[in-house]
Protein backbone atom coordinates (compact mmCIF):
# COMPACT_ATOMS: atom_id res chain seq x y z
CA UNK A 1 0.00 0.00 0.00
CA UNK A 2 2.74 2.42 1.17
CA UNK A 3 4.54 1.53 -2.59
CA UNK A 4 1.46 2.36 -4.48
CA UNK A 5 1.06 5.77 -2.42
CA UNK A 6 4.32 6.79 -3.06
CA UNK A 7 4.25 6.20 -6.85
CA UNK A 8 0.92 8.03 -7.60
CA UNK A 9 2.93 11.01 -5.33
CA UNK A 10 5.66 10.56 -7.71
CA UNK A 11 3.42 10.35 -10.76
CA UNK A 12 1.42 13.44 -9.63
CA UNK A 13 4.67 15.32 -9.12
CA UNK A 14 5.96 14.46 -12.95
CA UNK A 15 2.60 15.75 -14.23
CA UNK A 16 2.99 18.75 -12.74
CA UNK A 17 6.88 18.86 -13.96
CA UNK A 18 5.52 17.93 -17.26
CA UNK A 19 2.99 20.37 -17.14
CA UNK A 20 5.06 23.33 -16.26
CA UNK A 21 7.31 22.54 -18.64
CA UNK A 22 4.60 21.86 -21.76
CA UNK A 23 2.75 25.23 -20.76
CA UNK A 24 5.55 27.46 -21.72
CA UNK A 25 6.73 27.32 -25.28
CA UNK A 26 10.51 26.87 -26.18
CA UNK A 27 11.53 29.52 -28.48
CA UNK A 28 12.90 27.92 -31.37
CA UNK A 29 15.26 29.32 -34.21
CA UNK A 30 14.01 31.77 -36.76
CA UNK A 31 14.10 29.23 -39.52
CA UNK A 32 15.75 30.82 -42.68
CA UNK A 33 12.53 29.90 -44.78
CA UNK A 34 9.65 32.26 -45.78
CA UNK A 35 6.85 29.78 -44.30
CA UNK A 36 8.16 29.85 -40.85
CA UNK A 37 9.35 26.03 -41.14
CA UNK A 38 5.75 25.18 -42.13
CA UNK A 39 5.27 21.26 -43.31
CA UNK A 40 3.73 22.13 -46.90
CA UNK A 41 6.17 20.29 -49.54
CA UNK A 42 6.21 16.42 -50.21
CA UNK A 43 9.76 16.68 -49.53
CA UNK A 44 9.42 18.30 -46.40
CA UNK A 45 7.06 15.91 -45.53
CA UNK A 46 9.56 12.92 -46.07
CA UNK A 47 11.72 14.72 -44.13
CA UNK A 48 8.99 15.21 -40.98
CA UNK A 49 7.92 11.36 -41.23
CA UNK A 50 12.09 10.57 -41.00
CA UNK A 51 12.07 12.84 -37.66
CA UNK A 52 9.34 11.30 -35.96
CA UNK A 53 10.07 7.90 -36.53
CA UNK A 54 13.81 8.32 -35.48
CA UNK A 55 14.45 8.86 -31.31
CA UNK A 56 14.79 12.18 -30.19
CA UNK A 57 16.20 14.17 -27.52
CA UNK A 58 13.12 16.19 -26.80
CA UNK A 59 9.96 15.46 -25.38
CA UNK A 60 8.24 17.45 -28.24
CA UNK A 61 4.44 17.35 -28.35
CA UNK A 62 3.91 19.79 -31.28
CA UNK A 63 5.49 22.78 -32.72
CA UNK A 64 3.74 26.15 -34.57
CA UNK A 65 4.63 28.99 -36.49
CA UNK A 66 4.01 32.39 -34.34
CA UNK A 67 3.02 35.71 -36.64
CA UNK A 68 6.61 37.26 -36.49
CA UNK A 69 7.89 33.73 -38.55
CA UNK A 70 9.34 31.69 -36.01
CA UNK A 71 9.28 28.32 -34.90
CA UNK A 72 8.10 27.05 -31.62
CA UNK A 73 7.99 24.49 -29.58
CA UNK A 74 6.18 23.13 -26.90
CA UNK A 75 7.05 19.89 -24.73
CA UNK A 76 9.31 19.00 -21.79
CA UNK A 77 13.47 19.05 -22.35
CA UNK A 78 15.05 15.89 -21.83
CA UNK A 79 18.62 15.21 -20.01
CA UNK A 80 21.79 14.61 -22.25
CA UNK A 81 24.58 12.40 -21.13
CA UNK A 82 27.27 11.46 -23.08
CA UNK A 83 30.48 10.37 -22.43
CA UNK A 84 33.19 12.75 -23.60
CA UNK A 85 36.98 12.24 -24.76
CA UNK A 86 36.85 14.61 -21.31
CA UNK A 87 34.58 12.34 -18.94
CA UNK A 88 31.14 12.93 -18.49
CA UNK A 89 29.04 15.76 -19.74
CA UNK A 90 25.50 16.38 -18.58
CA UNK A 91 22.99 18.85 -19.94
CA UNK A 92 19.77 18.99 -21.01
CA UNK A 93 18.64 19.00 -24.21
CA UNK A 94 17.09 22.61 -24.57
CA UNK A 95 20.64 23.64 -25.10
CA UNK A 96 20.77 22.23 -28.95
CA UNK A 97 17.36 25.04 -29.62
CA UNK A 98 15.82 22.29 -31.37
CA UNK A 99 18.59 22.38 -33.50
CA UNK A 100 19.48 19.10 -35.20
CA UNK A 101 21.99 20.10 -38.43
CA UNK A 102 25.35 21.06 -36.37
CA UNK A 103 24.51 24.97 -36.56
CA UNK A 104 24.53 25.13 -32.50
CA UNK A 105 27.42 23.98 -30.48
CA UNK A 106 26.91 23.78 -26.70
CA UNK A 107 30.21 24.22 -24.76
CA UNK A 108 30.21 21.73 -21.56
CA UNK A 109 33.16 22.18 -19.16
CA UNK A 110 35.80 21.73 -21.98
CA UNK A 111 34.35 19.61 -24.60
CA UNK A 112 32.20 21.37 -27.48
CA UNK A 113 28.90 18.99 -28.55
CA UNK A 114 26.60 19.52 -31.20
CA UNK A 115 23.33 17.46 -32.13
CA UNK A 116 23.27 16.06 -36.16
CA UNK A 117 20.85 14.02 -37.23
CA UNK A 118 19.66 13.20 -33.57
CA UNK A 119 23.23 11.80 -32.50
CA UNK A 120 25.55 13.81 -30.30
CA UNK A 121 28.86 15.02 -31.86
CA UNK A 122 32.15 16.03 -29.88
CA UNK A 123 34.05 18.79 -31.85
CA UNK A 124 37.98 18.57 -31.82
CA UNK A 125 40.19 19.93 -29.95
CA UNK A 126 40.09 23.56 -30.52
CA UNK A 127 37.32 23.91 -33.41
CA UNK A 128 33.89 26.29 -33.05
CA UNK A 129 31.90 25.11 -35.71
CA UNK A 130 31.19 22.03 -37.44
CA UNK A 131 32.50 21.34 -41.32
CA UNK A 132 30.97 19.26 -43.39
CA UNK A 133 31.83 17.41 -46.37
CA UNK A 134 29.16 16.85 -49.43
CA UNK A 135 27.83 14.00 -48.06
CA UNK A 136 26.79 16.69 -44.86
CA UNK A 137 29.12 14.60 -42.92
CA UNK A 138 31.17 15.60 -40.73
CA UNK A 139 34.78 16.26 -40.77
CA UNK A 140 36.32 17.65 -37.54
CA UNK A 141 33.62 16.07 -35.02
CA UNK A 142 32.79 12.28 -33.86
CA UNK A 143 30.55 10.69 -31.99
CA UNK A 144 30.32 10.96 -28.59
CA UNK A 145 29.21 7.96 -26.07
CA UNK A 146 25.65 8.60 -25.47
CA UNK A 147 23.53 7.36 -22.65
CA UNK A 148 20.82 10.10 -22.71
CA UNK A 149 17.31 9.80 -21.47
CA UNK A 150 15.64 9.85 -24.86
CA UNK A 151 12.18 10.04 -25.53
CA UNK A 152 11.39 6.26 -26.24
CA UNK A 153 13.13 6.06 -22.92
CA UNK A 154 10.50 7.68 -21.26
CA UNK A 155 7.99 6.02 -22.88
CA UNK A 156 9.32 3.13 -21.96
CA UNK A 157 9.49 4.14 -18.48
CA UNK A 158 5.93 4.84 -18.44
CA UNK A 159 5.31 1.50 -20.00
CA UNK A 160 6.73 -0.06 -17.22
CA UNK A 161 4.80 1.77 -14.83
CA UNK A 162 1.54 1.38 -16.69
CA UNK A 163 2.15 -2.17 -16.10
CA UNK A 164 3.12 -2.40 -12.42
CA UNK A 165 0.21 -0.70 -11.84
CA UNK A 166 -1.92 -3.00 -14.18
CA UNK A 167 -0.55 -5.76 -12.52
CA UNK A 168 -0.25 -4.91 -8.81
CA UNK A 169 -4.33 -3.97 -9.63
CA UNK A 170 -4.71 -7.71 -10.98
CA UNK A 171 -2.88 -9.25 -8.01
CA UNK A 172 -5.33 -7.09 -5.63
CA UNK A 173 -8.20 -8.16 -7.20
CA UNK A 174 -7.13 -12.25 -6.32
CA UNK A 175 -6.60 -11.33 -3.25
CA UNK A 176 -10.42 -10.27 -2.26
CA UNK A 177 -11.11 -13.22 -4.22
CA UNK A 178 -11.59 -15.75 -6.66
CA UNK A 179 -13.05 -13.32 -9.56
CA UNK A 180 -11.09 -9.96 -9.86
CA UNK A 181 -12.84 -6.68 -10.11
CA UNK A 182 -12.46 -3.05 -11.39
CA UNK A 183 -9.63 -3.20 -14.37
CA UNK A 184 -8.40 -6.42 -13.23
CA UNK A 185 -11.43 -8.16 -15.29
CA UNK A 186 -9.78 -6.87 -18.43
CA UNK A 187 -6.22 -8.12 -17.74
CA UNK A 188 -7.71 -11.60 -16.74
CA UNK A 189 -8.91 -12.48 -20.00
CA UNK A 190 -5.43 -11.70 -21.47
CA UNK A 191 -3.18 -13.19 -18.95
CA UNK A 192 -5.61 -16.63 -19.58
CA UNK A 193 -5.07 -16.59 -22.95
CA UNK A 194 -1.29 -16.04 -23.21
CA UNK A 195 -1.02 -18.84 -20.61
CA UNK A 196 -3.65 -21.35 -22.12
CA UNK A 197 -3.66 -20.48 -25.96
CA UNK A 198 0.63 -19.45 -26.49
CA UNK A 199 2.50 -21.06 -23.62
CA UNK A 200 0.88 -24.23 -22.88
CA UNK A 201 0.41 -25.51 -26.09
CA UNK A 202 3.92 -24.51 -27.09
CA UNK A 203 6.32 -25.13 -24.26
CA UNK A 204 3.99 -28.11 -22.45
CA UNK A 205 2.42 -28.34 -19.07
CA UNK A 206 5.92 -29.63 -17.60
CA UNK A 207 7.91 -26.48 -18.57
CA UNK A 208 5.51 -23.65 -19.05
CA UNK A 209 5.24 -21.71 -15.66
CA UNK A 210 8.88 -21.21 -15.41
CA UNK A 211 8.40 -18.55 -18.39
CA UNK A 212 5.19 -17.25 -17.79
CA UNK A 213 6.62 -14.41 -16.34
CA UNK A 214 9.12 -13.50 -19.38
CA UNK A 215 5.70 -13.95 -22.15
CA UNK A 216 3.72 -11.78 -20.19
CA UNK A 217 6.23 -9.33 -19.92
CA UNK A 218 7.02 -9.36 -23.72
CA UNK A 219 3.80 -9.60 -24.79
CA UNK A 220 2.02 -6.46 -22.46
CA UNK A 221 5.49 -4.80 -23.19
CA UNK A 222 5.09 -4.94 -26.71
CA UNK A 223 0.83 -4.71 -26.78
CA UNK A 224 0.97 -0.96 -24.92
CA UNK A 225 4.17 0.16 -26.40
CA UNK A 226 2.11 0.05 -29.62
CA UNK A 227 -0.63 1.42 -28.15
CA UNK A 228 0.67 4.29 -27.01
CA UNK A 229 2.66 4.40 -30.52
CA UNK A 230 -0.82 5.37 -31.67
CA UNK A 231 -1.85 8.57 -29.27
CA UNK A 232 -0.99 12.15 -30.41
CA UNK A 233 2.11 11.53 -27.60
CA UNK A 234 4.01 10.45 -30.66
CA UNK A 235 6.16 7.78 -29.19
CA UNK A 236 7.69 5.25 -31.65
CA UNK A 237 9.31 2.44 -28.49
CA UNK A 238 8.86 -0.84 -30.73
CA UNK A 239 10.09 0.94 -33.78
CA UNK A 240 13.26 1.33 -32.93
CA UNK A 241 15.85 -1.04 -34.04
CA UNK A 242 17.87 -1.22 -30.43
CA UNK A 243 14.67 -1.59 -28.46
CA UNK A 244 13.59 -5.13 -31.03
CA UNK A 245 16.68 -6.07 -31.04
CA UNK A 246 17.13 -6.55 -27.13
CA UNK A 247 13.93 -8.12 -26.75
CA UNK A 248 14.67 -10.86 -29.23
CA UNK A 249 18.07 -11.09 -26.90
CA UNK A 250 16.36 -11.91 -24.07
CA UNK A 251 14.38 -14.69 -26.19
CA UNK A 252 17.68 -15.82 -27.83
CA UNK A 253 19.65 -16.19 -24.39
CA UNK A 254 16.87 -17.61 -22.30
CA UNK A 255 16.31 -20.46 -25.25
CA UNK A 256 20.20 -21.16 -25.06
CA UNK A 257 20.57 -20.88 -21.32
CA UNK A 258 17.60 -23.24 -21.01
CA UNK A 259 18.08 -25.52 -23.83
CA UNK A 260 18.49 -29.11 -23.18
CA UNK A 261 21.18 -32.18 -24.12
CA UNK A 262 18.26 -33.58 -26.27
CA UNK A 263 18.47 -29.93 -28.19
CA UNK A 264 22.09 -29.41 -28.74
CA UNK A 265 22.34 -33.00 -29.86
CA UNK A 266 19.34 -32.17 -32.64
CA UNK A 267 21.53 -29.40 -33.74
CA UNK A 268 24.96 -30.75 -34.04
CA UNK A 269 24.70 -34.19 -34.23
CA UNK A 270 20.90 -35.31 -35.82
CA UNK A 271 20.10 -38.76 -34.46
CA UNK A 272 19.28 -41.07 -37.07
CA UNK A 273 20.91 -39.16 -39.74
CA UNK A 274 23.81 -40.40 -42.13
CA UNK A 275 27.22 -39.20 -40.83
CA UNK A 276 27.87 -37.26 -43.83
CA UNK A 277 24.54 -35.68 -43.96
CA UNK A 278 25.56 -34.36 -39.83
CA UNK A 279 28.25 -32.49 -41.35
CA UNK A 280 26.31 -30.87 -43.83
CA UNK A 281 23.26 -30.38 -41.56
CA UNK A 282 25.13 -28.81 -38.37
CA UNK A 283 26.25 -25.69 -39.80
CA UNK A 284 22.61 -24.94 -41.05
CA UNK A 285 21.07 -26.08 -37.54
CA UNK A 286 23.70 -24.04 -36.00
CA UNK A 287 23.14 -21.20 -38.89
CA UNK A 288 19.31 -21.45 -37.44
CA UNK A 289 19.88 -20.39 -33.83
CA UNK A 290 21.37 -17.15 -35.13
CA UNK A 291 18.23 -16.36 -37.56
CA UNK A 292 15.73 -16.97 -35.04
CA UNK A 293 16.21 -13.62 -33.23
CA UNK A 294 16.57 -11.81 -36.44
CA UNK A 295 13.63 -13.04 -37.63
CA UNK A 296 11.82 -11.49 -34.26
CA UNK A 297 13.39 -8.03 -34.32
CA UNK A 298 12.68 -7.32 -38.08
CA UNK A 299 9.16 -8.25 -38.51
CA UNK A 300 8.46 -6.09 -35.09
CA UNK A 301 10.16 -3.00 -36.19
CA UNK A 302 9.54 -3.79 -39.97
CA UNK A 303 5.51 -3.58 -39.17
CA UNK A 304 5.67 -0.82 -36.36
CA UNK A 305 7.91 1.52 -38.82
CA UNK A 306 5.83 0.82 -42.08
CA UNK A 307 2.73 1.29 -39.76
CA UNK A 308 3.62 4.57 -38.79
CA UNK A 309 5.16 5.49 -42.04
CA UNK A 310 1.65 5.00 -43.43
CA UNK A 311 -0.63 6.56 -41.19
CA UNK A 312 1.63 9.79 -41.38
CA UNK A 313 1.81 9.59 -45.25
CA UNK A 314 -2.15 9.34 -45.54
CA UNK A 315 -2.84 12.45 -42.84
CA UNK A 316 -0.32 14.51 -45.11
CA UNK A 317 -3.38 14.15 -48.01
CA UNK A 318 -4.52 17.56 -46.86
CA UNK A 319 -1.48 18.92 -48.04
CA UNK A 320 -0.55 17.22 -50.43
CA UNK A 321 -3.69 17.13 -52.05
CA UNK A 322 -4.99 20.58 -50.96
CA UNK A 323 -4.58 22.28 -54.41
CA UNK A 324 -6.64 19.82 -56.36
CA UNK A 325 -9.84 18.94 -53.71
CA UNK A 326 -9.53 22.32 -51.70
CA UNK A 327 -8.87 22.80 -47.90
CA UNK A 328 -12.23 20.66 -47.16
CA UNK A 329 -11.84 17.77 -49.79
CA UNK A 330 -8.64 17.20 -48.97
CA UNK A 331 -9.08 17.25 -45.31
CA UNK A 332 -12.07 15.16 -45.09
CA UNK A 333 -10.08 12.34 -47.39
CA UNK A 334 -7.47 13.02 -45.25
CA UNK A 335 -9.34 12.55 -42.00
CA UNK A 336 -11.41 9.89 -43.19
CA UNK A 337 -8.62 7.47 -44.57
CA UNK A 338 -6.30 8.30 -41.15
CA UNK A 339 -9.27 7.11 -38.73
CA UNK A 340 -9.51 3.51 -41.23
CA UNK A 341 -5.90 2.92 -40.69
CA UNK A 342 -5.50 3.56 -36.98
CA UNK A 343 -8.64 1.33 -36.59
CA UNK A 344 -6.40 -1.21 -38.45
CA UNK A 345 -3.02 -0.27 -36.17
CA UNK A 346 -5.15 -1.11 -32.92
CA UNK A 347 -5.37 -4.63 -34.30
CA UNK A 348 -1.71 -4.61 -35.85
CA UNK A 349 -0.51 -3.33 -32.53
CA UNK A 350 -2.18 -6.36 -30.37
CA UNK A 351 -0.99 -8.25 -33.19
CA UNK A 352 2.28 -7.65 -33.14
CA UNK A 353 2.80 -8.71 -29.65
CA UNK A 354 0.80 -11.67 -30.37
CA UNK A 355 3.43 -12.91 -32.86
CA UNK A 356 6.25 -12.49 -30.86
CA UNK A 357 5.18 -13.74 -27.95
CA UNK A 358 3.62 -17.22 -29.92
CA UNK A 359 7.18 -17.39 -31.57
CA UNK A 360 9.19 -16.52 -28.34
CA UNK A 361 7.38 -19.59 -26.72
CA UNK A 362 7.94 -21.70 -29.77
CA UNK A 363 11.57 -21.69 -29.52
CA UNK A 364 11.56 -21.74 -25.67
CA UNK A 365 9.14 -25.33 -26.29
CA UNK A 366 11.96 -26.35 -29.03
CA UNK A 367 14.23 -26.11 -26.47
CA UNK A 368 13.04 -27.55 -23.80
CA UNK A 369 11.24 -30.47 -25.47
CA UNK A 370 12.27 -33.96 -24.12
CA UNK A 371 12.72 -36.21 -27.38
CA UNK A 372 11.74 -40.10 -26.85
CA UNK A 373 13.93 -42.12 -29.70
CA UNK A 374 12.78 -45.27 -28.75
Amino acid sequence: MMIAKKSIKFLTILALVFTSFSVSAENGDTTLQDDGGRVNTKAEIEAYKKHHLADSHDFTLFSYTNDKNERKHVGVPLPIIVWTSKGLRTFMSSAFHHNDDGHVVVPADGVQLTKIHSKIYELNEGETAVSFDEAHRATNAHKALDFSITKSVVGMLLVGLLMIFGFRSLAKGYKKGAIPTGFARVLEPLVLYVRDEIARPNIGEKHYRKFMGFLLTVFFFIWVSNLLGLTPLGFNITGQLAVTVCLALFTFFIVQFSANKDYWKHIFWMPGVPVAMKFILAPIEFLGILTKPFSLFVRLFANITAGHSVVMGIAALMIILKAKFGTAGATGVSVFLTLFLTLIEVLVAFLQAYIFTMLSSLFIGMAVEEHDHH
